[in-house]
This record gives structure tokens, C-alpha cells and sequence, in this order.
């Protein structure tokens, strides 16, 4: 993908250009609710829905905590989650730049 604005090849899955900081993509991009591979404490549910909507993922959990305390709610909570897990597709995992090799010394 080319940036618009300074015109360099930049990587397609990047929001913003490296080179000049410009916007790739649309605000409202296509997103799809999937379970996180890099932010997984049980399941990667509450990760994946922290990145699905914009927010530290912390606040997710302690939000689902609470919710799962509430009276009655444990059950559901529990269900729900595991429905969730059941449900969401699992986010691909990130490609990471290979490690070079270290030169030896010679001799």
C-alpha cells in the first residue's frame, strides 16, 4: 500500500504511515471480533473484545468481574464467557520479524 500523502510503500495492515504519521485507513475500518492471541489471560475473550472496542483491556476484565459477581450474575457470566470462547474465532497470530543469527567468532 502506497501513503497518500508522502508517497512511500508502507505495510497494509499499518493505520498510520510510519514515514509522515498519516491516517491509512478509514476511521471506521473494517473490524471483526475475534479472540486475542498476544492479550490472553483464560481464553483471549476479554482481550480480543478490549481491542475490538478501543479500550485497555484491563477495564474489560474488571468489568466482567464485576458483573460476574453480581448476584445472580455468576452463572450467567460464566455461560457467557464461555460461549464467547466457544464463539469467537481465534485472532491469527503476529508475524514477528525473524532473529538474525549471531555472528561466531572467527578462528
Amino acid at each position: 500500500m502506497t501513503c497518500a500523502e508522502c508517497h512511500r510503500e508502507v505495510d497494509e495492515r499499518w493505520n498510520f504511515c510510519s514515514y509522515c504519521g498519516a491516517r491509512m485507513r478509514p476511521v471506521f475500518s473494517h473490524r471483526r471480533l475475534m479472540r486475542s492471541t498476544t492479550d490472553s489471560k483464560i481464553a483471549g475473550v476479554c482481550g480480543g473484545l478490549a481491542e475490538y472496542l478501543g479500550v485497555d483491556s484491563t477495564i474489560v476484565r474488571l468489568v466482567w468481574a464485576i458483573l460476574a459477581v453480581v448476584p445472580g450474575g455468576i452463572v450467567g457470566g460464566i455461560v457467557a464467557y464461555v460461549v464467547a470462547w466457544v464463539i469467537m474465532p481465534k485472532a491469527p497470530v503476529p508475524v514477528s520479524a525473524p532473529i538474525a543469527a549471531k555472528p561466531t567468532p572467527a578462528g
